[in-house]
């Protein structure tokens, strides 16, 4: 096979800022430091990306692409529990993917007019695709809920899954965030839905909840 072609300064740019946002938090690093981290001058990352703002804003277009294909739920047939469990998998996946837009969200929104006109949106997104899955759940007879239920259960399990990162380094923010916070997470929006399920299913989220929580 040929080699892959070696990658452009301004992909690794991203890649580099998006793994030192993540441990460090997006506040506290600064250009130079994105520069120093990749052995280029600042002048060639000033090249590439004027300021860390532009940096902040075409990770956030990656990852909202991510996100919004993610969201993407089919509509062909009704959803089933399996569905649902791997579904939100994927979104903490790409919420871990962009952890530190989530841990510091409302930072970011107060600070960033184009994140908070995006999120806003991709937050409404993913309250449309819960109550979808869970009024598929409903008309699949593998879930009882009433449609002011359903309204309500979609907009916390968004806010858990939302929020969790937040809540996790408010809570120890020492601590290393890891597989563990993001198993954990996962585990507290199934928990949410729990209450609802058909003793089938629900025998189904008590196999998945040890291997979220082992």
């Amino acid at each position: 096979m040929p080699p892959k072609p070696p990658r452009r300064t301004r992909e690794r740019i991203l890649e580099t800022a998006l793994a030192m946002f993540n441990e460090l938090g997006e506040p506290t690093v600064a250009t130079t430091s994105i520069a120093i981290e990749m052995g280029i001058s600042p002048g060639n990352l000033y090249y590439h990306y004027r300021s860390k703002e532009a940096i902040v804003q075409d990770l956030f277009a990656q990852f909202r692409r991510e996100i919004e294909a993610t969201l993407a739920a089919p509509e062909s047939r009704l959803p089933n529990a399996e569905d649902c469990w791997l579904f939100l998998h994927l979104v903490f996946e790409a919420i871990w993917k962009y952890r530190f837009i989530y841990r510091d969200i409302n930072d970011l929104v107060a600070r960033y007019r184009v994140i908070e006109v995006q999120f806003r949106r991709i937050l409404a997104h993913k309250i449309r695709v819960a109550q979808q899955i869970l009024g598929g759940l409903v008309k699949g007879g593998q879930m009882r809920a009433e449609p002011s239920e359903i309204a309500t259960l979609a907009e916390n399990i968004v806010l858990v899954a939302s929020y969790w990162m937040s809540f996790e380094n408010a809570r120890d923010p020492r601590a290393v965030q890891d597989g563990h916070t993001f198993a954990r997470g996962a585990f507290h929006v199934i928990a949410l839905a729990a209450p609802y399920l058909e003793p089938r299913e629900r025998e189904l989220f008590d196999q998945l909840a040890k291997r979220y929580i082992a």
